[in-house]
């Protein structure tokens, strides 16, 4: 059985959570999960991968076990988010790595690529947006809108989805068999979402979150540029980001696979078989492993 070590890193001044699995001197692939949850969304992926590869699942800053400093102490930008992975992975002596982004993961990869190309040898993106095709209007027109006007006509709507009903939604929507998805998911991730303070953290972070959308033209020029290889493996009934946000990655990868599963957000859920498959068979071809 494949042992995967449970560690935390001071980064900054924060205690990182991270999940580690598999050989030190194996190529490396970094798992960057989304919101509301943690390196938790990796559990059953993880053990797939470490026979293989070296396998890094940090909790970011405020969710997960990680540390959860109030937005007082701690400026919540996902410019912050990354900078605190990008020293993670340097004290952990990761200088080439792939990324499988997810959710809130994917503009925090971005940065980890636009910051540092010569590091990235692949991207896998599972329902991890970098274009404005994905994004679906009826979830995303109230963040908008709250980003643009913070405030009591626009936050409502937006403090709704850090609800446990909210975040069943996130793991349920969009599944054809929603009795194989665990209550144990939306139950961890509530539970997390809902320590004191925490709803000023993820408060902020859907308010920094338009600040994503000026990062997309960078990172299209780096695909194109880099021609790193992607794997977009999508949910295709994702209420949150769209099947065309996976379709995009083909404008601009010159080495793109593109698979949309009938599924939801959170895939590895419904799908851990199919996405582990297609991602061995990804990473096996473009890190030239067996």
């Amino acid at each position: 059985m494949t042992s995967v070590h449970h560690r935390t890193a001071t980064v900054r001044g924060h205690e990182i959570f991270y999940r580690e699995a598999g050989p030190a001197g194996a190529p490396a692939i970094v798992l960057l999960h989304g919101y509301p949850t943690s390196s938790f969304m990796f559990r059953e992926l993880i053990p797939l991968l470490a026979g293989d590869y070296h396998v890094i699942a940090p909790d970011h800053l405020g969710f997960g076990r990680s540390a959860a400093p109030g937005v007082a102490e701690f400026d919540y930008t996902f410019d912050a988010l990354a900078g605190l992975t990008a020293e993670l992975l340097g004290q952990l002596g990761l200088d080439r790595y792939a990324i499988y982004v997810q959710d809130y993961g994917a503009p925090i990869g971005w940065r980890l690529a636009l910051d540092h190309p010569e590091r990235i040898t692949a991207i896998v993106t599972q329902n991890g947006n970098g274009y404005e095709d994905g994004f679906v209007d009826s979830f995303w027109n109230d963040v908008w809108a709250y980003a643009a006007n913070p405030g009591p006509d626009t936050e409502p709507a937006v403090r709704a989805a850090l609800s446990r009903d909210a975040i069943r939604w996130q793991y349920l929507h969009g599944v054809p068999d929603p009795s194989v998805v665990s209550p144990d998911t939306w139950e961890h991730d509530f539970a997390l979402v809902s320590r004191a303070g925490n709803d000023e953290v993820q408060l902020a972070l859907f308010r920094d979150y338009r600040n994503n959308r000026p990062l997309y033209p960078r990172l299209h020029e780096f695909l194109r540029g880099s021609e790193v290889p992607v794997l977009a493996v999508w949910g295709r009934n994702d209420e949150i980001f769209g099947p065309a946000g996976a379709q995009a990655f083909a404008r601009d990868a010159r080495d793109a696979e593109v698979h949309l599963i009938d599924g939801g957000h959170f895939l590895l859920e419904s799908h851990l078989d199919v996405v582990a498959r297609y991602l061995r068979g990804f990473l096996g071809r473009v890190l030239h492993t067996n």
